[in-house]
This record gives structure tokens, sequence and C-alpha cells, in this order.
């Protein structure tokens, strides 16, 4: 059977109808990236982690919610003060007539997802309005900037053996285009409580290191598969955030699809995925008429998401309070 290679990640957005935006605060160490999709996409979520944080995720985990669509998706640190950053982009949504059709008013749907980031820089600040504003106003197709931006500003990974002898984490992003065919997009934010390994070649690409001054990856899976009955977690503030856009046209239902299947990459990106203490989620947003197999978007969905995944440990600043990738090959 003469079959195509499989297309190769690019960094740029090209579907239509999408904009990408980021807000970030690096003296206090967190942000805000938001996701417009302003004329409504197909909406759907697979929520599997069990320390999350989300704000109008009803209407996506329900088959049943008579909503189907969002209008856009917001990112951000600052744990649970992180949601409230969603307020200024229903705000601006609504000011443009954006919305579900409730008769009397339009009423933006704008599904938010946190992680926790208040270990990394100041506790006390809040990715609020301000920054949901500036990603607004920075929002846009093209080159997606990534690493320590965002809602990654203050991501970190590899916190099996506690959070001082973690690495810095970030947001990713990765787009699969088949020629004559859909595009399928990952946006993520990459706040694990595991390492992060490549998917090709398995090595480990950044993590929990052998103390606070090593450069020594020492393994999540090896440390965990040790742990003795009762063992306490050193570092309870994780999670990985999944955003699959295409122009795709997909049912709800076939979008949840997606988001099941999308999860492969980060079972293949991330040692391990899911744990305890992680809020892992995805998203998928479709808002094309393409016609394609939802096998084929999931099948790239998987790839973009760990694709996704490893540029954003690649192209993040420790700000000289942790290492980063970077760091390790100086």
């Amino acid at each position: 059977m003469d079959l195509p290679p499989l297309p190769a990640p690019a960094r740029q957005l090209t579907i239509g109808g999408f904009s990408i935006g980021h807000g970030s605060d690096t003296t206090g160490m967190t942000g805000v990236t938001v996701v417009l999709c302003p004329e409504g996409a197909v909406a759907a979520a697979d929520v599997r982690g069990s320390a999350t944080g989300t704000r109008q995720f009803d209407s996506l985990i329900g088959s049943h919610h008579l909503a189907t669509r969002a209008h856009a998706v917001v990112l951000a640190g600052g744990s649970g003060f992180g949601l409230s950053a969603a307020d200024a982009v229903v705000d601006a949504l609504a000011r443009d007539g954006r919305g579900f059709d409730a008769g009397v008013a339009r009423v933006p749907l704008v599904p938010t997802a946190i992680l926790f980031d208040l270990g990394f820089g100041d506790p006390l600040a809040r990715p609020g309005r301000a920054l949901a504003e500036r990603a607004l106003r920075e929002a846009a197709a093209g080159e997606v900037t990534v690493g320590s931006v965002g809602a990654g500003t203050g991501a970190t990974v590899g916190k099996a053996c506690g959070r001082e002898s973690a690495m810095k984490g970030g947001t990713g992003f990765a787009s699969l285009a088949v020629a004559g065919g859909p595009t399928v997009a990952a946006l993520v934010v990459v706040n694990a409580f595991g390492d992060v390994r490549d998917p090709e070649s398995g090595a480990i690409v950044a993590g929990c290191r052998a103390a606070p001054g090593s450069r020594e990856l020492v393994g999540a899976e090896r440390v965990l598969a040790a742990l003795p009955p009762g063992a306490l977690n050193p570092w309870e503030g994780n999670t990985t955030l999944a955003v699959v856009i295409t122009d795709a046209a997909l049912s709800k239902r076939a979008a949840l699809k997606v988001c099941q299947m999308a999860f492969g990459g980060l079972y293949r990106a991330l040692a391990p995925a899911l744990t305890l203490y992680d809020g892992d989620l995805v998203i998928t947003l479709a808002a094309g008429e393409r016609p394609a197999h939802v096998h084929q978007i999931g099948v790239l969905a998987e790839r973009a998401v760990a694709a996704a995944i490893l540029t954003a440990v690649r192209e993040a600043d420790g700000f000289g309070l942790l290492p980063a990738v970077r760091d390790l090959r100086a």
C-alpha cells in the first residue's frame, strides 16, 4: 500500500476563524492564554484529571447539552484565582455581539481551565482581567509564540522529587496539515507532575532531577514506582491542558472522540500522565466545513498534542528560578 508520510508539525496557526493570544506576567510568573473563535466552533472536552479547575465545562462534556459551540477558550495560571480571567473575554465577545442566541441577548460561551503555578513566582500574583485583555489584543493567526508565555509562564514539570528539583514547563503549539485535506493543531500548556519525554525516542527531555542543584534526570516513573505505602506527595499543583483546533466538520460526538484519541498524545509525551495530582484535560474545537474521517482527525490530534508538549519544554525559560531544557544543554 502506497501511503503518504505523516505530516510534520509546524508552528503556524492557519485554520480560518481562530486566533491565539497570550498575556504574560514575568514578574509574578503567571499568565493567560486565549483561543478565540468568535463565530463559534463545535466544542467538546474530555476531563480525565483528578485535580482540575474549570468554568463552563458542562456544555463541553455533556452530549445532551443544548449548547454545542464555544466562542473562545481561556487557559490561565493562578489556580482558582485564574478563573476570573474569562470575564474580560466574555465582555469583549458580548460587545461584539458574539455568543449563543438566547433570544433576549447573545451569551458568549467561554470554557476556562486553570493550572497551579502559585509556587513558582509570586503566590499573590493574579492572572486576571489585565492579562486577559492583553491576550485579546495580541490574539492573531500565523506563527504562535511558545515557551514560557501566557498560561505557561509559571508552569513547571517533573515534580515527583519536589518543586525544588523540578524543571520549567510552558506553552507549546503544533499544527499538522494533510495535503488537500484537513489541518489539526494543538495548543498545550504543560505543568505536569511527571516528566516530558520525546515520543519518538522515549528519552526524557525534562523532568525531576536528582537534587535541586543537579542536572541529572532521575525519571519520575522510577520515583513513583518505588513509593512506599502512605508516602506523602511533595508537590500537588499540576495540570496539562490541551486545546485541539481543526478545520474539519465534526459533530459534537465526533469532537468528543477526537478528545479521547488526543489523550494519546499526553500518554506518549508525559511520563507518567494522569497522576493523582494532575488535572489533565483536552478540548476540541471544530469550526470547519471540510469533510474528514474522525479517525484521521483523532490520529493527527494525538500527534499534534505530543509535539506541542515537547515544544513547550524545549522552548521554556526558567527565568533563573528553575532550569529549563536549554540550561541542560548549556
